[in-house]
């Protein structure tokens, strides 16, 4: 299953399943304090994470398919990967999470964690492995000094 079914696809497949537990399990509703400020804040956020991270993407002129990291021709450490090297992954999931405010079920947030735990599985960790062998040592350098997530 690694690389095989597009991220974003995987996000929107949490985003419905997100729907469903809300709409069937209403009995694990929760009114989430200042919910109506926090998910447009994390919504705001995720965009602008994926935003940057996808425009030093086009900017250094390599892939932005997650299905075709082979074709990286450049490593990106500036911007944004200087915190995190996942950003792209990283504002959908803040994307999901402001999904699972909204919702106001607790229970999308074990949706979230399975959609974390499938990206790290199925595609960043294969993605790394591909990194590290077409750049190496300076892959490894960057591991060092940047987090997967945060």
């Amino acid at each position: 299953m690694e690389l095989k079914i597009p991220p974003p696809f995987v996000a929107l497949i949490s985003a419905a399943t997100m729907w469903l537990v809300a709409e069937q399990l209403t009995y694990f509703g929760l009114e989430i304090p200042l919910r109506g400020l926090l998910s447009p804040v994390l919504l705001v956020v995720g965009l602008a994470v994926e935003l940057s991270a996808v425009l030093l993407f086009l900017k250094a002129r390599t892939t932005v398919n997650p299905m075709r990291p082979r074709n990286t021709v450049r490593l990106v450490e500036h911007g944004i990967y200087r915190v995190t090297r996942n950003p792209m992954y990283l504002g959908v999931s803040l994307l999901l999470a402001a999904w699972a405010v909204w919702l106001g079920n607790p229970l999308n947030f074990a949706v979230l964690a399975l959609f974390i735990w499938y990206v790290t599985r199925f595609q960043i960790i294969p993605e790394e492995r591909i990194l590290r062998a077409l750049f190496a040592e300076r892959y490894e350098g960057y591991c060092s000094r940047v987090r997967r997530w945060l």
